[in-house]
């Protein structure tokens, strides 16, 4: 039965290739970022995809987040007060199955990031040049969208009908924190597994760091940079910039720390901080009074709280700042502090797990060369977790491509895609 479905994939390929093309060609930009209004179109993406599972014989249902509706978890992971929802519609599409079986939930953001610019190709033209596949959204997500869905529909169409029920459900808002998915979650939407379908390269990730972002502010003192300049007790000037550098000087430090207690053995790299900004100064003759250093820093799933949340890390973070600042007399008088901008969640699905199990050895009868490796960024897999839903990504193309100008995703690659996820929901689910 298998091999009837590959072979339908292999026949049909042009399916898989058009409807991401289709969605491509969709704009559906999250409005969380500075782009033009016309490309802002999640609803009518979210519509297209309706009506193609529904052609697929799949019953479908839009919910629309709500924040105000949310608010009993607005100090958990992915609730943000200020999210608007007009337009911009959560979809879940049900194939029922015929009893005795697993159900599974197929989940993928539909949004994505603005264009940004140096394009060569229309970003959202869903060109076809040597076998890739360009536009924003190919890779990032809704080439895994395509797969999963032609995979459930290269299935049903081999007139092959599984036990267990099969959910496609597609999100809004993951690219500005995932209160999509905690919405879907929130109304109950429950499986017994979940596949993502974010790119992994077609390797199997069985879990996603959580990710934090801060800022470290520093006060100085400003005074002329030509002059010399007294004790800061009795009034000298207080270089920021020189401050911040020091703390520069303990991240270093700190990251060679956490290469040893914050590795994985399905991370190919440890937790780390990384200094994404500077910002300091005001003119070329000043000290500056004021420096900022925006950062990046990384958790396990293991560490997060019972918010599902990185607060522990952040602890750990805010007593290393204080504990710097009481190695330098100015600092210890005028302690720096940090601001926190983001607390994206994660999640771990055990290798001990049936689902992970049955995931890695499905996925393997298609391409055996596929590596257990977990995801280094975020994904939307924490809130499934969290509800007991064991959950993993396999996804097509090179995250590395993400969020780049000329955005893609191999045609092979995600044809092998569908396969695996076929192989995947068959196996799980049960064949009638």
């Amino acid at each position: 039965m298998k091999e009837k479905v590959y072979r339908w994939i292999d026949e049909n390929e042009g399916e898989v290739v058009k409807l991401l093309q289709e969605l491509i060609r969709i704009p559906s930009v999250n409005p969380y970022f500075d782009e033009d209004k016309q490309y802002m179109q999640e609803g009518k993406a979210q519509a297209y995809l309706k009506e193609y599972l529904e052609d697929m014989g799949m019953d479908t249902e839009l919910t629309y987040p709500d924040a105000g509706k949310l608010v009993a978890y607005k100090d958990k992971a992915g609730y943000y007060a200020d999210h608007a929802f007009e337009d911009r519609p959560n979809l879940l599409g049900t194939l029922k199955g015929e009893g005795g079986g697993r159900s599974i939930l197929l989940s993928g953001h539909m949004d994505v990031v603005q264009r940004g610019n140096k394009w060569v190709h229309d970003p959202f033209g869903a060109e076809i040049v040597d076998g890739k596949i360009y536009g924003r959204g190919a890779l990032d997500m809704k080439g895994g969208i395509a797969a999963m869905t032609v995979a459930l529909k290269a299935i049903s169409r081999s007139g092959i009908k599984l036990k267990g029920d099969a959910m496609i459900g597609t999100v809004v808002d993951e690219e500005a924190g995932g209160m999509g998915t905690l919405a879907l979650v929130a109304e109950g939407y429950r499986a017994d597994g979940c596949l993502i379908t974010e790119p992994t390269h077609l390797k199997i990730a069985p879990l996603c760091r959580g990710i934090l972002w801060g800022k470290l502010i520093i006060e100085g003192r400003s005074g002329h940079i030509e002059l010399k300049q007294g004790d800061y007790r009795t009034g000298g000037a207080v270089d920021a910039i020189d401050k911040a550098s020091l703390y520069l000087e303990h991240f270093r430090r700190l990251n060679k720390e956490w290469s040893v207690t914050k590795e994985h053995k399905y991370l190919p790299i440890p937790c780390q901080l990384h200094v994404a900004q500077f910002n300091a100064g005001e003119y070329p003759t000043t000290f500056a009074n004021h420096a900022e250093l925006v950062f990046d820093a990384q958790y396990l799933p293991a560490e997060k709280d019972e918010n599902g949340l990185g607060s522990r890390v952040k602890k750990e973070l805010e007593d290393f700042v204080q504990a710097v600042a009481m190695t330098d007399p100015w600092l210890r008088e005028n302690p720096p502090k940090i601001e926190w901008l983001i607390d994206a969640d994660c999640g771990e699905t055990l290798d001990d797990q049936p689902f992970f199990q049955t995931v890695r050895d499905s996925a393997r009868e298609i391409n055996p060369g596929s590596e257990v490796e977990g995801i280094c960024c975020h994904t939307d897999m924490g809130w499934f977790c969290n509800v007991g839903i064991p959950t993993m990504n396999i996804g097509p193309g090179d995250s590395r491509l993400a969020h780049q100008a000329d955005e893609y995703v191999e045609v092979d690659e995600l044809v092998t895609c569908t396969k695996m996820i076929a192989s995947i929901l068959m196996d799980w689910c049960g064949v009638a």
